[in-house]
């Protein structure tokens, strides 16, 4: 599939979450109900990319942002109170309370 093209079901998206040419995200990162240890992985993916055009804190922050914007409806919302809270750990991480 060529960059961020809609595969069959439409889902480009999903494609570029785990295609995505800034971070190297861990496995199920979005799924964890750990929002400090979603935040933590974030910022090392974030830190440790060679690839990001901007800096550490708003690559992580958008690419979690992205995450939450895109799944939508169908994300439950327990989960996405967990993604929300791992949005406020970012900050803390990077001292942006």
């Amino acid at each position: 599939m060529a960059k961020h093209e809609k595969d069959d079901d439409g889902r480009w998206s999903q494609d570029v979450t785990e295609h995505s040419d800034a971070l190297d995200l861990a496995d199920g990162v979005f799924t964890w109900k750990d929002p400090k240890r979603i935040a933590r992985s974030l910022r090392d993916s974030a830190e440790s990319s060679g690839r990001r055009k901007s800096s550490p804190y708003r690559s992580a922050m958008s690419m979690l942002t992205f995450y939450v914007n895109r799944a939508g409806k169908d994300l439950d919302a327990k989960q996405r109170d967990v993604l929300e809270q791992a949005k406020d750990e970012l900050r803390a991480l990077y001292g942006k309370d």
